[in-house]
């Protein structure tokens, strides 16, 4: 059984390119074929997991530690800008 299910409707959403290894593209491509879902959506579904399930980062969260902060995408690389 799948941990990810095909979307019923597309959120909004934004770009971000990313650079894999060869071998986790090609089984990205293939998992989301198994759940007749595109990459993008994996990816995506695969953080929002990985963000429930890792206790230090939502405890790093709650800490504040990214307030008043802004994300700055530059070309093909992403900046947190801290204020």
């Amino acid at each position: 059984m799948a941990l990810l299910k095909a979307p019923s409707k597309q959120p909004k959403s934004t770009t971000l390119q990313v650079r894999l290894e060869e071998k986790v593209r090609h089984n990205l491509d293939r998992y989301a074929e198994f759940i007749d879902a595109n990459p993008s959506y994996v990816v995506s579904e695969a953080l929002k997991l990985l963000y429930r399930k890792d206790k230090d980062f939502q405890s790093w969260l709650a800490g504040g530690q990214i307030k008043n902060s802004t994300i700055i995408s530059k070309g093909d690389s992403i900046q947190l800008e801290l204020k």
